[in-house]
């Protein structure tokens, strides 16, 4: 007990110790390895990341097209260039867990490095924007093309890098029996920060100038070094004989590394399913809203609510998941009932507009980010149980390298889709009962129960792996052991 403040009656603090874990399902995270306090300050790389994002894809993304005038293929291609970046991921985390520090660090300098150019891009960002938009005294658009091209890069390249050495830091401090809930409280924080951010942009850019959108940015680059410097502040520990033990004993080129990883059927097959799953779940983002406002005809209040709906479910899933991976749970079985949450979700969701039913619509939203949570956590958790020997940061970076992708792709495509469903059928393609603005919704909602579908083919030989070499589930439990593979 603290000398600052007399010690709590034995019954209330045993009553405390009993309620605690079920009223805030991530205070059981802690350990004795790593305490409470010490675990929410890593997690604000999380809150970094997400404010990143949300400033990104949110604030920007609406702010270059309405009051900055650009046109809008301009900003989806900007807005798409942090993709690029998605791919290195892998290589990131490897370059994390081979990393010969001369003071015995691994994932600290690629958090620093990431946190760089996250500030980096930040900085140079709405310069290049008021140049590209003609706010400039010089009027070069090609330098504000170029330079905005290169901030969003930098960007990317910072959330990529920042995301993969802070859960490979995570993996490498939590004890394995509460990595479950740290990767719960991870995402929590990753909501937090997206959420918490977007409202945060959105006050304070609610008079736009240029000159608020200057102080905007740059302050948010400077918040997020400060953020994680404070996540990474004596987090690591050093070890100056690992560099010794390196030159002696030289890692696998990753190179190598990849094809011993990728030959294994297991591994192939997980990352397939982080792949579909992820599409199939994020595809609908960019459509979400316009569906409310423009089918059922929620004004925008009730559409802006969609996506708190949506965050509601997916932050329910976080804590439910982590509750049921500290029991035992296999991490796959319950990505599988994510994914099976989805099709009710989706169909839901599908069938709105046929029954011009706002509520249908707002619970298949919220059963859709439920079985999202379900689905990312599970799989991370499951990511992070890879045994690919000391490369912790290597399994971390090929599953975030899938998972952005996918999802990048998907929320482009997912656009796409809608607007050229939409064209066909208003001529149309598709007959004349098909011949409604909710065609080109539907289609994209159709597409993505197709890709849970393929999702849960993928993963059922997985789950049937995973079952023969562990003890048989108890009747009645939840398995996909016996899906076709």
């Amino acid at each position: 007990m603290s000398r600052l403040r007399p010690p709590l009656p034995p019954a209330l603090e045993q009553w405390l110790r009993a309620v605690l874990p079920r009223v805030l399902p991530f205070a059981d995270a802690a350990s004795q390895a790593l305490p409470l306090g010490r675990l929410l300050r890593l997690s604000l790389f999380q809150v970094s990341v997400g404010m990143a994002g949300a400033l990104l894809v949110g604030t920007l993304n609406r702010v270059m097209i309405v009051e900055l005038g650009m046109s809008a293929w301009l900003v989806a291609l900007m807005v798409s260039l942090p993709i690029l970046a998605a791919p290195f991921r892998t290589l990131i985390g490897y370059r994390s867990d081979v990393h010969r520090s001369a003071i015995g660090w691994r994932r600290v300098p690629y958090l620093w490095m990431g946190t760089f150019l996250l500030f980096a891009g930040f900085s140079i960002m709405p310069f290049a924007l008021m140049v590209l938009t003609g706010e400039g005294e010089l009027g070069l658009a090609w330098v504000g093309q170029i330079a905005a091209a290169l901030s969003f890069l930098l960007v990317g390249l910072g959330m990529q890098t920042t995301q993969t050495a802070g859960l490979a830091l995570a993996t490498d401090i939590a004890p394995e029996q509460v990595r479950p809930r740290v990767v719960a409280l991870l995402y929590v924080l990753l909501l937090l920060g997206m959420v918490g951010g977007g409202l945060l942009f959105s006050a304070a850019l609610e008079d736009f100038s240029g000159t608020k959108l200057i102080q905007l940015v740059q302050g948010v680059a400077v918040l997020i070094v400060v953020l994680n410097v404070t996540a990474s502040w004596k987090q690591e520990a050093r070890d100056p004989t690992r560099r010794h033990r390196l030159a002696q004993d030289p890692p696998l080129p990753f190179r190598a590394l990849w094809q011993r990883f990728i030959q294994r059927p297991a591994s192939r097959r997980f990352l397939w399913t982080v792949g579909l799953g992820t599409a199939a779940f994020n595809m609908q983002e960019i459509v979400l809203e316009p569906y409310g406002g423009e089918i059922l005809r929620l004004s925008v209040g009730q559409t802006s609510a969609l996506t708190a709906l949506l965050a509601g479910g997916s932050l329910a899933a976080f804590a439910w998941s982590a509750r049921w991976l500290a029991q035992g749970r296999d991490a796959l079985r319950i990505a599988g009932l994510g994914l099976l949450i989805g099709l009710p979700g989706f169909s839901l969701v599908l069938f709105a507009a046929p029954a011009d039913s706002a509520w249908m619509f707002r619970i298949g939203t919220v059963l859709v980010g439920f079985g999202a949570g379900l689905f990312a956590v599970s799989t991370l958790t499951a990511a992070m149980d890879l045994e690919v020997q000391e490369h912790a940061g290597f399994a971390l970076g090929a599953w975030g390298a899938v998972q952005a992708t996918a999802a990048g792709l998907a929320v482009g495509l997912g656009g796409t889709v809608r607007d050229a469903a939409a064209a066909l059928a208003a001529d149309g393609s598709f007959g004349p009962a098909l011949q409604h603005p909710a065609t080109g919704y539907g289609t994209v909602y159709a597409i993505e129960l197709f890709l849970l579908f393929l999702a849960l083919i993928a993963l059922g030989p997985l789950v049937r792996l995973r079952t023969r070499s562990t003890e048989p589930a108890p009747a009645g439990k939840f398995g996909l052991a016996e899906f076709p593979g």
